[in-house]
């Protein structure tokens, strides 16, 4: 709960349009949420869909660009890309344990990895969501 209420408040703060919470993912109103969000669940718009391959496949029927935040062999480095303008995109980061269902890895547009020289080959999501999006949305801030 934590973690989501986190990446509210890091939506919130880079003003992205929807967050999209799926599956297990815990949803407002609950108080670790909004303990870490500190409001932000009041500000960002979001939705819930109980399947996320779904969402994803929705999305990318509207001709949004689809990109996961995921570990692979043909992952772009994350300081690599930068959005196109009049692009949309949908940035999808996975599950803490299990990352990215590999159907949505299957159908996305591009998968981003964030590079890590450490023991750990992982971050924890939302500051992988954080610098991802970072790396996606301050230039044109």
């Amino acid at each position: 709960m934590y973690n989501v209420g986190a990446v509210f408040r890091t939506c919130d703060a880079f003003l992205v349009k929807k967050l999209f919470l799926c599956g297990i993912t815990g949803r407002p109103p609950h108080p670790e949420i909004s303990k870490t969000a500190l409001g932000a669940e009041e500000s960002v718009r979001w939705d819930y869909r109980e399947d996320a391959l779904t969402a994803v496949r929705e999305m990318k029927e509207r001709g949004v660009k689809i990109c996961v935040l995921e570990q692979t062999h043909s992952s772009l480095p994350l300081n690599q890309f930068s959005i196109k303008e009049g692009e949309e995109y949908l940035l999808v980061a996975g599950n803490e344990v299990e990352g990215v269902n590999q159907e949505i890895v299957d159908l996305s547009d591009l998968v981003l990895e964030i590079p890590q020289h450490g023991v750990k080959h992982s971050l924890n999501v939302s500051v992988s969501v954080g610098i991802a999006l970072w790396q996606m949305l301050a230039p044109g801030l």
